[in-house]
């Protein structure tokens, strides 16, 4: 008996020591209003569910497309503070390589081929690199879970992850998009105690480099507002990913123009949320 309660331990330990690439995201559904994350309908064939973990603690959840090597969404709450964007460097998530690395944070490319012996070929192979976004030609770094709506340096230092980006145009990542991200969302979350956000791409088959990273046909993003505790009120924004322009449209609509374009059923928020 007590060696059965020993190993059942043990097993517990090893789950735990694993529980930053997860399933459905029990590690961290602090990001998703009522803990209700997306429906199915957005899951692509080979998913990874990362809860986004920088020095010791989650910032943001994120849904990750191994095939595509795109995040296909990542959720946070809304919690933008007035801070100097940090300058630093790019992360890659250590346990898309190999769950068994006991590496729970995001890392350096060049920290894990130094320190731990991991190849360059060996990242590649799960997820995007440095080198995929050297050289774009009108496609910049796009944010899902933008540094600007994080609370403290060290949550703005952790949106700088591949994981957590996607081949953005240029025009419209410095231009609508940002007014969107920035003005547009400081408007519309005014008396809002708590706004949840989920912010996604559509994957296309044009690609960046040598068939490797996806570049998104549109970017979309949804939030829901909570006055206390109460959802009061919801909206949703999509752009073509080949035009400065940006829609916004209630969180049904959006779900419906989703639908569309995925061909499944979208469902992005717990059903509280209003939907005109």
């Amino acid at each position: 008996m007590l060696g059965l309660l020993l190993l059942q331990v043990l097993a517990s330990c090893l789950w735990l020591g694993h529980s930053e690439v997860v399933k459905n995201f029990e590690t961290c559904p602090q990001f998703f209003y009522a803990g209700t994350t997306p429906n199915d309908a957005l899951n692509p064939k080979k998913p990874a569910w990362i809860c986004q973990r920088f020095r010791n603690l989650y910032h943001y959840a994120t849904l990750y497309d191994r095939v595509r090597k795109i995040p296909v969404y990542s959720a946070y709450k809304y919690q933008p503070v007035e801070k100097k964007r940090p300058q630093g460097w790019w992360f890659v998530e250590p346990q898309l390589i190999d769950e068994n690395l006991n590496l729970k944070d995001m890392e350096t490319e060049s920290l894990l081929i130094k320190q731990h012996k991991i190849t360059l070929d060996d990242i590649k192979e799960s997820q995007a690199v440095l080198d995929d976004y050297r050289g774009l030609k009108d496609l910049v770094h796009g944010h899902l879970s933008p540094s600007g709506h994080m609370d403290d340096t060290v949550s703005k230092m952790a949106t700088f992850t591949l994981t957590n980006i996607v081949p953005q145009n240029k025009s419209l990542n410095d231009g609508q998009w940002r007014v969107y991200e920035h003005k547009t969302m400081s408007e519309n979350t005014k008396g809002c105690t708590t706004t949840y956000v989920i912010t996604g791409a559509v994957a296309e088959y044009t690609t960046v480099d040598e068939e490797r990273v996806k570049t998104p046909s549109h970017i979309w993003s949804a939030a829901c507002c909570l006055v206390n505790e109460e959802p009061r009120k919801a909206w949703g924004a999509i752009a073509e990913n080949d035009k400065n322009e940006v829609e916004e449209l209630s969180l049904g609509k959006l779900e419906e123009r989703l639908t569309k374009l995925y061909g499944r059923t979208v469902t992005l928020f717990n059903n509280a949320c209003p939907r005109k």
